[in-house]
């Protein structure tokens, strides 16, 4: 109906296959409308078309099988290896600023800083959300439904200009067939940039339930496999200024190549990731070095 937002739904077996679906399902069957992003002329008419927009859940059956890197995401494997690391390791966490200080100009926030060590004011010490409401909780009982760390700091959040998009993880272990527990994981965003921004974000929150599963795994005592990952947008968009480029670089590759020649592997690439870390590691580096003293 008009006026209303349309709810899609995709599946795949893989990441590279359940994104690839999710982006051609915005494509058909999402709605136009403006973002707070659309250029403008001096006059105020629009430059850019409206964006491509629905609300989205993506669920990936198989979140670590075969092929799960698919080549159309805008970036490479270094970048996408720096952001694995940014989101599970945290390795740019120092790079928040200091929100005492008006002219540290620096990030203001993380993901791996708002899951791991999230803030409140009046608490002298932050509060590691994955390992009290994940880890502990599900290590103490499998079958929780309390197992969810959130993101959202309504305090500060509604004032800045690049809020956080990623919103809630919720995870829950249900045994197999085996008997052995399988690690389930929810994760919700209020925005996302469906093109340029979901495969990058979907692959570092399928990392981190693998990791996840694995501690779980040693604490348990037994192998906790990783489980079907949902992955939920209220806004699941590509941006009108992005149209041309969405059709040329990604529904053409997809009527063009075959499955193995818009995918590749996590296992072949393993030798890219591990060239990327290296560079990464030199890349912080030099950007601290150069960084301005808070």
């Amino acid at each position: 109906m008009i006026g209303d937002i349309p709810v899609l739904m995709v599946s795949g077996p893989t990441l590279a296959l359940a994104w690839e679906r999710s982006l051609l399902e915005l494509w058909e069957k999402g709605c136009d409308i403006r973002t707070d992003y659309d250029r403008r002329d001096s006059s105020g008419e629009y430059l850019d078309p409206p964006s491509k927009d629905c609300s989205m859940c993506v669920v990936v059956e198989d979140p670590l099988g075969e092929p799960m890197i698919h080549r159309c995401f805008p970036g490479g494997l270094e970048d996408l290896e720096e952001y694995r690391e940014e989101v599970v390791e945290g390795v740019k966490d120092h790079w928040v600023r200091d929100p005492s200080d008006p002219t540290d100009t620096r990030w203001e926030y993380t993901y791996h800083g708002r899951l791991f060590s999230y803030q409140v004011p009046g608490l002298q010490e932050p509060i590691d959300q994955v390992e009290s409401s994940i880890l502990d909780t599900l290590s103490r009982s499998a079958h929780s439904r309390r197992a969810q760390v959130i993101t959202w700091q309504p305090w500060v959040d509604s004032k800045f200009e690049h809020p956080p998009c990623l919103q809630s993880i919720w995870c829950r272990l249900h045994a197999d067939e085996t008997g052995n527990p399988r690690l389930n994981m929810n994760v919700r965003f209020r925005s996302r940039d469906a093109y340029d921004a979901a495969f990058m974000n979907m692959f570092a929150l399928i990392h981190l339930q693998e990791k996840l599963a694995d501690i779980l795994s040693r604490r348990l005592g037994q192998p906790v496999k990783v489980g079907r990952y949902v992955d939920w947008s209220d806004s699941y968009h590509i941006y009108g200024r992005k149209m041309d480029e969405f059709r040329q670089l990604f529904l053409r590759q997809i009527q063009k190549r075959s499955l193995a020649d818009r995918t590749w592997t996590r296992q072949s690439s393993m030798p890219d990731f591990e060239r990327a870390r290296e560079e990464v590691a030199r890349k912080i580096r030099r950007q601290d070095e150069n960084r301005p003293r808070h």
